[in-house]
């Protein structure tokens, strides 16, 4: 039975109430064990209510307008119909902590939308710059009735293969000037995307023009050798080209989206990707919690400085000081 506060947090959900969505997502967030033991129950409690949105995976270097791309398309949803939740991830400073958490201010008219909910949160140092409670806050989200929920991207280091591995459909967006065939090749990313939106075409039509074709090439490439997700699919990943602060080509943005969804449905693909997240959720958290109990183990902490010593000088292999530090954590704390 879930404590009083609790109950209440999870009827206000029912309700959307944006209170009750903005203080689970902060216990979420907590560090505190007790805190972390709630969460879980609440998490457990929600679980038969999350699954009915679509979760969209934004990612693109800075500058190339994941912000204003995810106003113009919040609110052309929002205008269908739709409620739209936006988990957008900054980087943390590696000295304070601290973020900049300025997505919320650049997306002015979606932020105040009663339809909207945006929650900036820091990276904290998180591999690959994916905050480590946002699956936790995006299926809250969807308990909360938001339909469409976005997970945004700082855009740099192995975020992009987090969030493609939470998300139904991973976009990128690329600049017109992005550079050539040999550029998108090297960019790993360009295996992972399900559509390659090109921003800011109206600056210069010609050379948008010239990226979606180099950019299509390449993806022509990946289609035989990367992303084993797209093999045998009827699904091409596609690129596009939109002004997102003129919203020219939103709404055919959404429609190539609400076509990949329904093709993969029709497959059975689209649920089993989420079987497999799910999974490998579990997996990561079990790898990261066996990781932090291995840091914090005493008989470790104490012959870690000189077990790393001895492998920098080489007087033992990296293999035999793994295995020496595994036989100290396996054994039973005094």
């Amino acid at each position: 039975m879930l404590p009083e506060g609790d109950q209440q947090l999870i009827e206000g959900l029912r309700t959307r109430n944006r209170r009750a969505l903005a203080k689970t997502i902060t216990l979420l967030e907590s560090t505190r064990a007790d805190h972390r033991a709630r969460a879980d129950a609440l998490l457990n409690a929600l679980l038969p209510e999350t699954g009915k949105a679509i979760r969209l995976g934004i990612s693109g270097v800075p500058g190339v307008g994941k912000s204003t791309f995810i106003e113009a398309l919040g609110l052309h949803l929002i205008a269908q119909g739709h409620r739209v939740a936006v988990l957008a991830i900054d980087p943390s400073s590696s000295v304070s902590g601290g973020s900049i958490l300025g997505d919320k201010t650049r997306m002015e008219q979606l932020s105040v939308h009663e339809a909207a909910y945006i929650r900036p949160s820091p990276a904290a140092g998180t591999l690959g710059g994916v905050a480590e409670k946002t699956r936790e806050a995006l299926l809250v989200c969807e308990a909360a009735g938001y339909d469409v929920v976005i997970v945004e991207t700082v855009g740099v280091g192995q975020s992009e293969t987090a969030v493609a591995g939470m998300t139904d459909l991973f976009v990128l967006l690329q600049l017109p000037n992005a550079g050539d065939d040999l550029q998108a090749i090297k960019k790993g990313v360009m295996e992972l995307a399900d559509l390659v939106v090109i921003n800011k075409a109206d600056i210069d039509p010609n050379a948008a023009t010239r990226a979606q074709a180099q950019i299509t090439s390449a993806l022509r490439v990946f289609n035989f050798h990367g992303n084993p997700a797209h093999a045998g699919d009827r699904w091409q990943p596609r690129v596009m080209q939109i002004s997102a602060l003129k919203a020219q080509g939103i709404a055919d943005f959404w429609a190539a989206v609400k076509d990949f969804e329904a093709r993969r449905r029709a497959r059975g693909d689209f649920e089993a990707r989420r079987r497999h997240q799910a999974m490998a959720w579990m997996w990561d958290m079990v790898h990261a919690g066996l990781r932090h109990a291995f840091d914090r183990h005493p008989a470790v902490r104490a012959a870690l400085p000189q077990t790393l010593a001895d492998v920098d000088e080489a007087r033992i292999a990296p293999s035999a000081a793994a295995r020496s530090l595994l036989t100290l954590f396996q054994n039973p704390i005094p």
